[in-house]
């Protein structure tokens, strides 16, 4: 919500020194309809020339998901620090190949059992089971886990980032729509020459509104809103390369908890746990974890 807060704000400025300025709206609103008609229906033809039918179908959830914030907080950085060091317990202990019945049947595994919410994150599960099937499948080259597994996340973000970059080429083209928007008020206007002096003013001034429009959506809405979808998603890719971290640092040979930790110093600062938290976290589990055994 800090999105739209900061572009309501920056609108009441823009409009609000305006107005503050002297300037009358009347002749803005009357012209902005014909030319937001021109420069965001051409913009929209662009988009959707530019792109394929799928990637058209995530603009709606990407935007949604841009607006909400990151998906992933501190609570969901622990959990899923929490199942990764259960797995990693589990194969500490009764060796690699324990890790086959629970990646085989994840919807029926005593461990994703206690954590729902990873359980049901369909692409963060799968790619735990792919990596641990490796792993129980006797991959113990650490080197090579990490580089399948950066090229795989590299390749996830890659997609993911189609939209944000899209809106960016949208953004950088928004100026020059505008100025097509005014070169057709140029026109209509000096077809309309032999008009009075006042006419011919509102008619110069309505196609100005057109570069206006074309700056401001472009510097003033579509870049920003680009920008921050390009963080948004760039901070969840954060929590699926924790995966990557802890799995490598098992292969290494550290224990279940150093893996653990080492994953924790790889979480952005903002949904970071301290030391304790994740001490205290995991030292509850490990009954849990008897339990279950």
């Amino acid at each position: 919500m800090l999105f739209i807060g900061g572009l309501v704000f920056a609108l009441l400025c823009v409009f609000g020194s305006f107005v503050a300025s002297g300037g009358v709206l009347a002749p803005l609103l009357a012209s902005m309809p014909f030319e937001m008609l021109t420069i965001m229906g051409s913009a929209a033809g662009i988009f959707v020339m530019s792109n394929s039918a799928g990637a058209l179908k995530k603009l709606l959830p990407d935007l949604k998901s841009t607006l909400k914030g990151p998906r992933y907080d501190k609570a969901a950085y622990t959990e899923l620090l929490l199942t990764l060091f259960r797995f990693m317990r589990l194969a500490h202990a009764k060796g690699n190949m324990a890790l086959e019945e629970h990646v085989e049947n994840p919807a029926e595994s005593s461990i994703f059992a206690q954590s729902p919410a990873i359980r049901d994150d369909l692409e963060t599960r799968n790619l735990i089971c792919d990596y641990l099937r490796l792993i129980s499948l006797n991959m113990d080259d650490a080197y090579q886990l990490d580089e399948v597994m950066a090229r795989e996340l590299k390749k996830n973000l890659t997609a993911k980032l189609h939209t944000a970059e899209c809106l960016t080429s949208i953004a950088d083209a928004l100026p020059a729509l505008g100025i097509v928007a005014a070169v057709l008020g140029v026109i209509k206007t000096m077809s309309s020459i032999s008009k009075p002096p006042a006419v011919l003013g509102e008619m110069i001034a309505g196609a100005l509104v057109g570069t206006f429009l074309g700056v401001l959506l472009s510097y003033g809405v579509v870049a920003p809103l680009a920008a921050r979808m390009r963080d948004v998603i760039t901070q969840d890719g954060r929590y699926q390369d924790i995966i990557r971290i802890v799995f490598v640092a098992h292969l290494q040979g550290n224990p279940p908890q150093v893996s653990a930790e080492i994953g924790r110093k790889d979480i952005p600062p903002a949904f970071m746990p301290s030391f304790t938290e994740l001490d205290t976290a995991l030292s509850v589990s490990q009954p849990t974890m008897a339990a279950a055994a």
